[in-house]
């Protein structure tokens, strides 16, 4: 009898099995099939490492899925490889928000990668600065920065050194090879090359009179520095007095002690952002834009001033604690640059960069 019930058991297991009973699966392997991780919504969101990374991994993602229940999945690179990365993807995105610099924003833009951003679909940007929006309606500006020359404020006064006043002052023997410059490939390096234009009455449309004083500027240096990785430890270890980078990054060195402080010069600063765009097809639209309007809510963009970025939004301000170090006066002069130029001559100028200014690396440092 035992048999025969031991038998029917396994039959009736057959059968179901036969009738379409599901494979069993690994724990979240269902979760991610659907966008989701156990039980909850996911988005993937690409940016920068360092600090933008931290800000969002550490403070804002978790408290934005205890409000909502939606996962964030953050993908660290740069934004001409994360522009790379989703016009790759264009037929099947995997990637629901971009972070981009703002001339990535109007390369994104002209190339159809990203859907619009408005009032209409994200509510906060009703409260956004108008100075920090890169492209109308293609971005939402998020961590806000300037890109501005920045010294030791110890050595300067140890060496008896002025304060910088101009972009031109950067090119001196005053601090040769006590430098940290990006190169043209990095965004900071295209800045620093606008506004030793700008200091020499160039334009966006007339660069030149920039690129003849970087070949001076690179004959003080030792190298140029790819990233930022690579810049900040130059200047946390002493081995640059003199460096130009975001604000933000000024921010940080000065918090972990580096004597280190802002410098506005006269010709002024370009005001700018990190923005968050929405890729075109994304594969969940709604709970990106979801999470765009919440950064970029007075909750959060007081989260992310604390990590050193200026505040996108009216009535939020920039933490006591970075006023000494990257705190910008009234009376500092920052402009909005046209994105849409830069895009259009940055290629042209690079390769320039690279041919002329290059090659006179430390060759007055003899």
């Amino acid at each position: 009898m035992k048999k025969l019930i031991s038998l029917f058991s396994i039959l009736l297991l057959l059968s179901l099995s036969a009738c379409g009973n599901p494979t069993p699966q690994k724990a979240g392997e269902a979760a991610k099939a659907n966008g989701t991780e156990k039980g909850g919504k996911t988005i993937t969101i690409a940016g920068n490492g360092g600090v933008i990374e931290k800000a969002i991994r550490d403070v804002i993602a978790p408290k934005f899925k205890k409000e909502t229940g939606i996962t964030v999945n953050y993908l660290p690179g740069l934004s001409g490889e994360i522009l790379s990365k989703v016009e790759l993807q264009k037929s099947a995105p995997q990637i629901d928000i971009a972070f981009f610099v703002p001339v990535d924003v109007q390369r994104a833009t002209d190339k159809g990668l990203t859907d619009s951003i408005n009032e209409s679909n994200v509510p906060n940007m009703k409260n956004v600065k108008s100075d920090f929006v890169a492209v109308e309606g293609a971005a939402a500006p998020v961590f806000g920065l300037v890109i501005s020359p920045a010294y030791n404020t110890e050595s300067f006064k140890k060496n008896g050194l002025k304060p910088i006043q101009s972009w031109n002052d950067l090119a001196s023997a005053d601090y040769k090879g006590k430098t940290a410059f990006a190169d043209i490939s990095n965004d900071w390096g295209f800045n620093t090359l606008y506004g030793l234009a700008l200091a020499n009455n160039g334009s966006v449309d007339n660069m030149e009179p920039g690129l003849e004083k970087a070949k001076e500027l690179a004959g003080y240096s030792s190298t140029f520095y790819k990233n930022s990785t690579q810049m900040m430890p130059a200047v946390q270890q002493g081995a640059a007095d003199v460096t130009v980078m975001g604000s933000y990054a000024v921010g940080e060195l000065a918090l972990s002690g580096v004597p280190i402080k802002l410098a506005v010069p006269k010709e002024g600063v370009p005001l700018q952002a990190f923005s968050a765009a929405i890729v075109k097809n994304s594969p969940h639209n709604k709970d990106a834009l979801n999470f765009i309007n919440y950064l970029i809510s007075e909750e959060s963009q007081a989260l992310i001033a604390d990590k050193g970025f200026y505040p996108v939004v009216e009535g939020v301000e920039l933490p006591e604690k970075y006023e000494e170090s990257i705190g910008l006066k009234d009376t500092d002069k920052t402009f909005k640059p046209d994105f849409a130029k830069f895009a259009e001559v940055r290629a042209e100028w690079s390769d320039r960069w690279a041919k002329e200014v290059t090659p006179k690396l430390a060759t007055l440092l003899k």
